[in-house]
């Protein structure tokens, strides 16, 4: 699979309503980000978890989130990021002006 984004791309994460243990946190799903670095190609986790071992290695990116986009009431300081490593199929381009939350994604 192509690597989609480079650094300095805003994303959006996708929620695609899959339980179970995945790397991907609710608290990010429907926000905004930034890319900040491609971290290579690799198996996808969610099926190494359940035993599928094989098949097409998935783009892996490293992607901001401001503190106060995803707490509006963190107190410290407003540069403050969470730093996330999310896989490819997670990601959709954010829309131009988009806000830091998309209600409907």
């Amino acid at each position: 699979m192509k690597q989609r984004f480079d650094a300095g791309d805003k994303v959006v994460v996708l929620d695609l309503g899959k339980s179970g243990h995945i790397r991907t946190p609710f608290y990010v799903r429907g926000h905004v980000g930034t890319v900040m670095h491609r971290c290579g190609a690799f198996l996808n986790p969610e099926d190494l978890a359940v035993g599928r071992v094989c098949g097409p290695v998935v783009p892996l990116y490293r992607v901001s989130f401001a503190l106060r986009d995803l707490w509006p009431d963190y107190e410290g300081p407003g540069a403050d990021l969470l730093c996330l490593e999310i896989y490819d199929h997670w990601l959709a381009p954010a829309p131009p002006g988009a806000a830091t939350l998309l209600k409907a994604v």
